[in-house]
């Protein structure tokens, strides 16, 4: 994936987008260095989207073949959470 400044962006969206729908290249888009935007062929854009509503179904049949309720399910995140700030604050004391 080549990397395009949103300068160049405005100076070559023609050539850009031309080389996006017909060769299929693919852009990352940076302002100052960082990665702003991508710009990509329709079809990955549409994979991508399928591949993210197959997941989201996946992990919504398996919560609900989960034998853990909702409620245990919130006890086990609330112990692990104080268990690990004890662990912390342990290794405070020690240093």
């Amino acid at each position: 994936m080549e990397k395009v400044s949103t300068m160049d962006v405005r100076q070559r969206i023609g050539d850009l987008l031309n080389r996006v729908a017909l060769r299929h290249d693919e852009f990352v888009i940076e302002r100052k260095g960082k990665p702003l935007a991508a710009l990509v062929p329709i079809e990955r854009l549409e994979q991508i989207r399928r591949f993210a509503r197959r997941h989201a179904l996946e992990l919504l049949e398996a919560q609900k073949q989960s034998t853990v309720s909702e409620e245990r399910a919130l006890a086990i995140a609330l112990e692990a959470q104080r268990s690990t700030r004890k662990r912390a604050r342990k290794r405070r004391k020690t240093k």
